[in-house]
């Protein structure tokens, strides 16, 4: 059971996501502003080390798994409408994807930023890139590491719109 919001003195705010009878239906953002909005996310998988090690060295039989999984990520942003069935179509203007290694937690890091000018924001956007990003490099990898795991994908910041901007905070 999860605590009632309006129990812990916080304003309960309700889902847009679902009209006055409950029912879903995709939010209408016509009467909002064009602002030029930014998303950024995160995520990783872990792994062996020897499997990290295959990676950063371009050793994998499938080929070049960092390149194959940042190709992946901007085609999953792009298509996060088709994943997310209320999610709008949104016309992008730019999506970043990085890569990093963590070898204290042999562990490979995905960013992804996403951004457009419209009227709704790119956080789906950015989640999605992550998540196919990361599914990528498990799919080029699972020969010689099923154990892998995807964890911590998460929203790190939101800039733009009526909101304005969001940061998560440092540990969180």
């Amino acid at each position: 059971m999860y605590p009632d919001p309006a129990q812990m003195g916080k304003k309960v705010k309700t889902l847009t996501h679902f009209d006055q009878r409950g029912q879903a239906h995709m939010v209408d953002v016509g009467a909002k502003d064009e602002t030029h909005r930014i998303a950024r996310a995160r995520g990783r998988i872990v792994m062996q080390s020897a499997t990290l090690t295959m990676i950063a060295a371009g050793n994998a039989k499938k080929g070049d798994v960092l390149g194959i999984a940042r190709i992946a990520a901007i085609q999953g942003a792009k298509r996060t409408p088709d994943l997310i069935p209320l999610a709008h179509p949104l016309s992008l203007t730019r999506i970043i994807v990085d890569f990093t290694f963590d070898k204290k937690r042999t562990a490979v890091m995905c960013t992804a930023q996403a951004e457009t000018r419209g009227r709704t924001g790119v956080e789906m956007e950015a989640l999605t890139a992550v998540a196919a990003g990361l599914l990528t490099i498990y799919d080029m990898c699972k020969a010689v590491d099923r154990g892998m795991r995807i964890d911590d994908i998460c929203l790190l910041e939101k800039k733009g719109g009526k909101s304005g901007h969001w940061l998560r905070q440092r540990g969180a």
